[in-house]
């Protein structure tokens, strides 16, 4: 019960080392993933100043996209570049088109980025996948390695695949009895037997929080670092925690098929800050503290207590584009907001010529749309037959993952919601007036609707390279039909 973790959709961070790049005066390092499902991603430069600037040495990408490696490169940023699964069947059955990404992702920049890792995939063992990576994954990985051979990387770049945790399990539910589950074990060991002749890390992804959301009689204080009352003994070892338990499971299983030796990287552990009653700043940073703080002591596993956990902290910034297949909290996971502002304070352990504390410090010059609001109508009566349809449509299109059962905005009243929903779409549209109207219901305000805990968004200035127009020009188009179509049917 305690240790198999679930099913996840979502690709998501920070990873100590003890490596110094130039303007640090501390000997830690951070790293941290970078994901960019954003509708407003912030500009590429702000994002790598917003890394130095928190002393973050590390980062794990989830593509290889050309703009972003190129300003990462001499930076003394260590780079995990990402192959999404959508690439995995060309480049299994193609080594000419794993060679080719290999030249124009990794090659073309290695002399002025630190590529250290190429992730293929991510997740792709997923039981909600069906099965539809078991065939690609491997050999999609075997030939990258082939690809970083060709070009004479391998002892620079390693080759991993980031996995969910939920590739193992523990039939006894004690980390001891660790194994790979039944369905893919001969795949599983196969992967990790080429990993290991190659010298690479396995990489897991491990989300206590998925625990606690899954299971109502999860005890709470099992998912953090600061003990806990009832902890689990296996033998002669003792676990407080649920995150040391379901590493070490991945311990046994390896040790148990004659691989114990194999480093392991933990791709992704965080905790989100909204859209679940457990998703909160208060919680997120008592977890992300906690194991922050660990790691930065050098503190491993009971099964590994001499090697400090290297890890990605999920994630960087929140992105309001992800899916939320597996629950509202999927576009909450940022350490900082969506625009690198702080949602709470974190000590890290490094220290920067301009940040001596080792804390967070948010990003710098950000650009932000004009200080104005979509809101309901005042004169709009809430029985009107066209708010439902007009509140799904924005929600559909926007974000809405604040608004729910002991979120941040689970305080709003009837029409709070409905603006926070107008609002949501207005934004990002680019405060365009059409993205107002809502057939008559919308007005835009001046005066900040915010309330409590629950923030009315300012979209930031929008990235029109990277196709924040095309969502105008569609959704807007979109929206006037609609707007039509809700006239005829009222009536």
């Amino acid at each position: 019960m305690l240790l198999k973790m679930p099913d996840r959709t979502m690709p998501l961070l920070l990873i100590l080392a003890a490596i110094a790049a130039d303007g640090f005066v501390g000997v830690s390092g951070i790293g941290a993933n970078w994901g960019t499902q954003a509708s407003h991603p912030l500009p590429a430069e702000i994002v790598v100043q917003l890394l130095k600037d928190n002393g973050i040495t590390k980062v794990k990408l989830f593509d290889a996209d050309y703009h972003n490696l190129r300003l990462l490169g001499n930076t003394g940023i260590e780079v995990m570049v990402g192959i999404p699964n959508d690439k995995l069947n060309s480049l299994a059955n193609s080594q000419k088109a794993a060679d080719k990404w290999v030249s124009e992702n990794v090659t073309s920049h290695i002399f002025n980025v630190d590529i250290r890792y190429v992730a293929v995939g991510n997740e792709p063992f997923l039981s909600t996948y069906n099965g539809s990576f078991l065939r690609t994954t491997f050999p999609a990985i075997r030939n990258i390695q082939t690809a970083l051979s060709k070009a004479g990387l391998t002892n620079r770049v390693k080759v991993t695949c980031p996995l969910n945790a939920d590739v193992y399990e523990s039939g006894s539910n004690l980390p001891s009895g660790g194994d790979f589950r039944a369905d893919i074990r001969d795949l599983m060991i196969n992967i990790v037997k080429f990993l290991s002749d190659n010298g690479a890390p396995f990489t897991v992804n491990i989300y206590p929080f998925i625990s606690l959301y899954l299971d109502e009689n999860f005890p709470v204080d099992y998912a953090f670092f600061d003990g806990f009352s009832s902890p689990i003994v296996d033998g002669g070892l003792t676990y407080e925690n649920v995150f040391d338990a379901n590493y070490d499971t991945l311990v046994s299983a390896l040790t148990k098929n004659g691989f114990g030796n194999v480093p392991i990287i933990v791709g992704e552990v965080g905790w989100p800050t909204d859209g679940d009653k457990n998703a909160t700043p208060t919680l997120a940073r008592r977890f992300n503290q906690g194991f922050m703080t660990r790691v930065i002591a050098g503190k491993g596993t009971p099964l590994r207590p001499t090697q400090p956990v290297e890890a990605y902290l999920f994630s960087l910034i929140d992105e309001d584009d992800k899916s939320i297949q597996p629950g509202n909290f999927e576009r909450h996971w940022g350490v900082f907001n969506f625009d690198g502002s702080l949602k709470y304070q974190l000590n890290l352990g490094t220290a920067t010529n301009s940040n001596s504390s080792g804390g967070l410090v948010p990003a710098r010059g950000v650009q932000y749309l004009s200080q104005k609001w979509c809101i309901m109508s005042p004169s709009a009566n809430l029985d009107n037959p066209r708010i439902a349809p007009t509140v799904s449509y924005a929600c559909a299109l926007a974000d809405c993952t604040s608004l729910g059962y002991q979120t941040s905005c689970s305080g709003l009243d009837a029409r709070g919601n409905i603006s926070y929903a107008y609002n949501s779409y207005y934004q990002k549209a680019n405060q365009q007036a059409e993205a107002c109207k809502f057939d008559g219901l919308g007005t835009v305000t001046t005066q900040n609707p915010s309330q409590g805990s629950c923030n009315f968004t300012i979209m930031i200035q929008p990235d029109y390279d990277n196709g924040a127009d095309s969502f105008i020009s569609v959704h807007l188009w979109l929206g006037s039909a609609m707007s039509m179509l809700l006239l005829l049917l009222v009536l």
